[in-house]
């Protein structure tokens, strides 16, 4: 039935995590925004517009991360104007770095403008920002918007409705771009400027905050890039988007969304209720058939064809009810 709908749940255990879930955690780019970037603004410091985007893009050349294909997209034509790029260095949680001709050009965000003594400055404009600094001084940036998915809201009050206790979003974005997100979503918590092993740290907090709790609680986490692989690994159950994720995400995630919906994560833990719901009646339908039978068959009331029913055809009855 999960997978009629699109939800591909990797064994029988995950559907008794999800049933049970109070806390999800989500990443924010691609999961809970299309992931689709867009530059909206270039503010240069130190060279015009055009060699700003120019050099970014080249830089970004070989990454797969949807920023860099904004910034691709944003200067088309920087496949064909012989620039040569070499010494390209992806540093995690930071950004790139890599000689364009025979400049080095450092293309990330503001860790990585500190780690090179680099003096930048912040914008006005909301999204994300994308500074670059050119042989060690700051060039200026680039200002790229993302588009939260039109179900995601729904996807937050549908887990809401369903009992889910806390909604958390951690990303590697600004604050003020995770702050706008979280508002527009009334997530319950969310943090920001995270480098992946932040995500894995603030996950375990969460997980160690259910140790002194009689019941245990079950967290799930969901993401769809290769940064977010360890963290779903973590969770008690991991949640990747199967269309647009990376190969490393689905591999170590244990429910994939095959369309990218987030409102699908309400449904597989609607279905993963039902599913255990429906196999409680049956345990309890199917124990309490054969012991009447049995009392019964005590008092020699029992036929042959009632104890045929009590075993066949109280597994049929099973069968039909799980339809």
């Amino acid at each position: 039935g999960a997978s009629r709908r699109g939800i591909l749940i990797k064994g029988a255990n995950f559907m008794d995590v999800l049933a049970k879930v109070d806390t999800v955690v989500f990443d924010k780019t691609g999961t809970l925004t299309h992931g689709q970037f867009a530059v909206s603004a270039v503010h240069p410091d130190t060279c015009d517009e055009h060699e700003l985007l120019h050099l970014a893009a080249h830089v970004e050349h070989f990454t797969t991360h949807p920023i860099g294909a904004a910034l691709r997209d944003a200067f088309p034509d920087e496949a064909t104007d012989g620039c040569k790029i070499t010494d390209v260095e992806e540093i995690a949680g930071h950004g790139i770095r890599a000689k364009v001709g025979d400049k080095v050009v450092c293309v990330g965000n503001t860790k990585m403008m500190d780690a090179i003594g680099a003096k930048w400055h912040d914008c006005h404009h909301v999204g994300t920002i994308i500074h670059v600094a050119i042989d060690g001084e700051y060039a200026g940036h680039i200002v790229i918007n993302d588009q939260i998915k039109p179900d995601s809201a729904d996807a937050i009050a549908q887990l809401h409705e369903l009992g889910v206790k806390r909604t958390v979003m951690l990303t590697g974005d600004r604050q003020e771009v995770a702050a706008h997100v979280a508002n527009e979503l009334h997530l319950t918590e969310y943090h920001a400027e995270l480098l992946p092993a932040d995500k894995v740290a603030h996950v375990e907090r969460l997980l160690q905050a259910y140790t002194n709790q009689s019941e245990k609680s079950h967290l799930a986490f969901v993401g769809d890039g290769i940064n977010d692989a360890p963290v779903l690994a973590r969770a008690d159950v991991g949640i990747a988007m199967g269309g647009l994720g990376s190969d490393a995400a689905i591999e170590a995630a244990d429910v994939v969304l095959m369309d990218d919906k987030p409102s699908k994560i309400a449904l597989a833990v609607r279905i993963a209720r039902r599913t255990l719901a429906i196999a409680h009646q049956n345990v309890v339908f199917a124990i309490g058939v054969k012991a009447a039978v049995l009392v019964l068959a005590a008092f020699g009331i029992a036929t042959m064809w009632l104890a045929v029913f009590a075993d066949v055809g109280v597994t049929v009855l099973a069968v039909l009810n799980n339809r």
